[in-house]
């Protein structure tokens, strides 16, 4: 936000609407808007997930770049959609064409049903393995240095060359769900950052997400000067869903990803708090909120910072005013981990 430019290390990253329920026109309109609120609330990038039921995440990444002035979008990668070479080409070819960068977010796994459809019948440990070679060829085609060759695994290729070269301040960063081992193995051998769908916070008080990498989390927010304001925001803009909730039981019990059977246990003895699991419970988003006064939010933001984590990537945006409760309540998040000791009793420095 912008306030946490301020804070060299802290990124806070919005998140694209996605294309379902919308027609054509009043999508391009979403993604426009959603686009720009988040540039303007300061937001450093945004999030352009994929699956089989959504439009293509490049497509809506070059509108966003078209639209906007300087927010990175997010590109969610899947393996299985295309050759590493493809993903090369779409980034130096956007950044030729219009100055500037994007960053990858790579994605080893997906619906069962996606991965089926598309005869995806890799185990889950070895599709982050698989990981590991597609995003190589891509940092490595990225980086220009050299031809590109690889007799790997999954993937070979020899004397690979990208035409037009990437210049070096337009490098993507690179983004891995970290919720697994396998997951964290994948993002300390690439040098990303791995993102994790939290716990509450207090879960983290003892240990540091990973020492030596850079980890995020995924989260939304709904903070107001008052809890019970806060609150009503909340359950008016996610109430309780019963075919939701099915829904949500049905993709459980198909999916083999680590996270989702994790807060879909968290969900099922869910405590007061701020750290709130109903729209995960009734299907209506896929992370967890923290919902409650500007303070008490702030208060359980700054406990994650203080554990290590320096990436926030937020739910979808409901709007410039959302942004703006979000924004204040980061601000106090901020000041309240700078207040803190850390663990060796120096002051926290990760948000200077």
């Amino acid at each position: 936000m912008t306030h946490a430019t301020e804070a060299s290390d802290i990124e806070i990253i919005s998140t694209c609407p996605p294309s379902s329920g919308s027609s054509p026109d009043e999508y391009l309109d979403r993604i426009a808007e959603a686009a720009r609120w988040s540039e303007a609330a300061g937001c450093t990038g945004i999030l352009v997930y994929s699956d089989n039921s959504l439009v293509d995440p490049w497509l809506v990444s070059q509108l966003i770049i078209q639209r906007t002035a300087r927010i990175r979008p997010l590109v969610a990668v899947q393996p299985v959609y295309m050759h590493p070479y493809s993903v090369a080409k779409k980034i130096t070819t956007l950044a030729f064409m219009h100055r500037r960068r994007i960053d990858l977010n790579m994605v080893a796994g997906g619906f069962k049903n996606d991965l089926t459809a598309l005869n995806d019948t890799t185990p889950h440990d070895r599709r982050y393995q698989r990981l590991i070679e597609y995003t190589s060829i891509i940092t490595r085609l990225l980086e220009g240095s050299a031809p590109v060759g690889c007799a790997g695994e999954f993937y070979r290729v020899e004397g690979l060359r990208l035409v037009p070269p990437l210049d070096r301040d337009l490098v993507p960063g690179i983004f891995i769900s970290g919720s697994s081992e396998a997951g964290m193995a994948a993002a300390s051998a690439l040098g990303a950052t791995a993102v994790k769908y939290p716990e509450p916070a207090g879960a983290y008080r003892d240990a540091a997400p990973h020492e030596g990498l850079r980890c995020g989390i995924r989260v939304g927010i709904i903070a107001r000067p008052n809890e019970d304001r806060a609150w009503e925001t909340a359950r008016t803009r996610f109430p309780e869903d019963r075919k939701g909730q099915l829904t949500r039981q049905l993709a459980t019990k198909v999916s083999d990803s680590a996270w989702h059977r994790h807060l879909t246990s968290l969900a099922e003895a869910e405590a007061d708090g701020p750290y709130w699991l109903g729209p995960f419970r009734n299907y209506k988003t896929m992370c967890p909120y923290l919902v409650g006064s500007y303070e008490r939010v702030a208060r359980e933001l700054a406990a994650y910072i203080r554990a290590g984590f320096r990436t926030f990537i937020l739910d979808v945006p409901a709007g410039t005013r959302e942004l703006g409760h979000v924004n204040e309540t980061f601000r106090r998040a901020l000041q309240a981990a700078r207040a803190a000791k850390d663990l060796n009793g120096e002051p926290f420095a990760g948000a200077r």
